[in-house]
């Protein structure tokens, strides 16, 4: 069976896919997301994560050939703008704010790549409704903490980050990070099987 690596340097994917039995390397992707979104302009939220997935899976399919290598990235939609990681500290209570007692669209476009360059690939998405009673203090005390500041939107639901939210639907391991059960379908297909645990292949 063919290696798996995780084209991400999120420590939450890596646990994700560790806790249902698979070892996958970690080789977080060198791809410039700033500038791929401006290339994609007004293109639709959903397709947006997912050309930053197929991105980053073949850039680190580059450095490791042989492997069959997991990208993904996630990217959310209010009222129809893109919404990616915070800037700074002060463009990340911006955020927060504009996002207190509304609902958004969380989409995680991701990418499996087999050693002869097919690929599967997907769009997951989930809602999620902030608090509309968060006082500015909290979002402050909130991005004092660092914990959102890497995170697409600004926040990490399953840490600190599940205070500032009253509702979500949908595929909760997708708000963490991965749609962890279209990736095990697209894993299987491509011949892993559970076995106990590490069906890596490494």
């Amino acid at each position: 069976m063919d290696k798996l690596v995780l084209a991400s340097g999120s420590t939450w994917r890596l646990a994700m896919l560790r806790a249902v039995g698979l070892a996958p390397i970690a080789h977080p992707a060198d791809v410039d997301e700033r500038a791929l979104q401006a290339e994609m302009g007004d293109a639709d939220p959903g397709e947006v994560a997912l050309q930053l997935a197929i991105a980053k899976a073949e850039a680190v399919a580059s450095h490791h050939p042989e492997a069959v290598v997991i990208g993904a990235d996630q990217v959310l939609e209010l009222d129809g703008e893109v919404i990616g990681k915070p800037g700074d500290p002060e463009d990340h209570l911006q955020r927060l704010m504009g996002m207190r007692g509304r609902t958004h669209a969380l989409m995680t476009g991701w990418c499996v790549r087999d050693s002869s360059g097919a690929m599967q690939m997907g769009i997951a998405r989930s809602q999620l409704t902030m608090r509309d009673d968060l006082s500015d203090e909290e979002l402050h005390a909130y991005v004092l903490t660092g914990e959102g500041s890497g995170c697409a939107g600004g926040y990490a639901v399953e840490g600190h980050g599940g205070w500032l939210f009253e509702r979500v639907d949908g595929d909760w391991n997708n708000i963490i990070g991965l749609p962890l059960f279209d990736l095990l379908t697209a894993l299987r297909e491509l011949g892993f099987r559970y076995g106990g645990g590490d069906e890596s292949g490494a």
